[in-house]
């Protein structure tokens, strides 16, 4: 379902622009493409205005902003990286590669958790690794997608067996942005959970909420606000030694995770990647080559 609506509206946009050029080119080819220019110029604005979202409720919460050229650098980024996911990726090769759980004792697996609007296509560039490495792996479709975060732990918990039945060995978890949440109220609903997995590494994940999700009105948009019920009763449930599992990977260019220091857990390793924006943090890889070498 997650794959299908971002092909509808892949296809949408297409068919819009060609209508448009099959409508204006005979009358002008100037306006034709001034047109075309408009519709690259407001996707340029949709995607800078969480920037300039970011770097002012950055400022308030007393995060030292980026500079300018930082910003713009990953605004641009951005905006490449959003249209690879969105446009590509998710819609259209979310089962190019599918889940590998061959028998690979002594090989630890690798659990891949995708955030908020996205599917398993994210992980794409990290299955890609995995195989070639022959590695067993999951990257899970969290499913419903507007749902309650708690109604993912039972594939989790599912996925984190079957890739202990495969290896022998606990896996390790890589969550980008509400998948991280998803881990930790997996570790709630399960109690054994923490000795069933070796570290869980999150990518731009909203710890302790984030103000964009404000925005959002679906119950799993709802949960990831800053100061929620659902983040409070969480975090009430968590042991404090539960942390030390988790490296956490921020950046003070997050346009949809802010301010930058949500993105982190106290007693956890938290990690900066400077001028990264949310989906480059998914895709950097320099992010993938340090969390493979370090925990595998």
């Amino acid at each position: 379902m997650n794959a299908r609506w971002q092909q509808t509206l892949v296809f949408l946009q297409l068919a819009l622009l060609l209508a448009w050029l099959a409508w204006a080119w005979p009358q002008s080819p100037r306006w034709a493409l001034a047109g075309l220019l408009l519709a690259w110029l407001w996707q340029l604005f949709s995607m800078g205005l969480p920037f300039v979202l970011m770097q002012a409720v950055n400022r308030a919460a007393a995060v030292p902003p980026v500079g300018l050229a930082r910003l713009l650098r990953a605004w641009w980024r951005e905006v490449g990286a959003a249209r690879r996911v969105f446009g590509w990726l998710q819609p259209f090769c979310h089962r190019a590669r599918p889940d590998c759980l061959a028998p690979t004792p002594g090989q630890r697996g690798v659990l891949l958790l995708h955030g908020y609007l996205c599917n398993r296509g994210l992980w794409q560039p990290w299955l890609r690794t995995l195989r070639a490495q022959g590695r067993a792996y999951r990257a899970l479709t969290l499913e419903p997608a507007f749902g309650t975060i708690d109604a993912y732990a039972s594939a989790i918990d599912a996925a984190v067996r079957e890739l202990h039945a495969a290896t022998g060995l606990a896996p390790l978890l890589v969550c980008h942005s509400m998948g991280g949440l998803a881990a930790r109220a997996w570790l709630r609903a399960c109690p054994d959970g923490a000795q069933r997995v070796h570290h869980i590494v999150t990518l731009g994940t909203p710890h302790q909420g984030t103000w964009a999700a404000r925005f959002g009105y679906s119950t799993n948009a709802r949960q990831m606000r800053q100061g929620s019920a659902w983040l409070q009763a969480l975090v009430a449930a968590e042991p404090p030694a539960q942390a030390a599992l988790f490296t956490c990977w921020y950046s003070d260019c997050d346009n949809i995770v802010f301010p930058a220091l949500t993105a982190t857990l106290a007693g956890a390793e938290n990690r900066l990647l400077s001028g990264a924006g949310h989906m480059q943090l998914a895709l950097a890889p320099q992010v993938q080559a340090d969390t493979l070498e370090r925990f595998l």
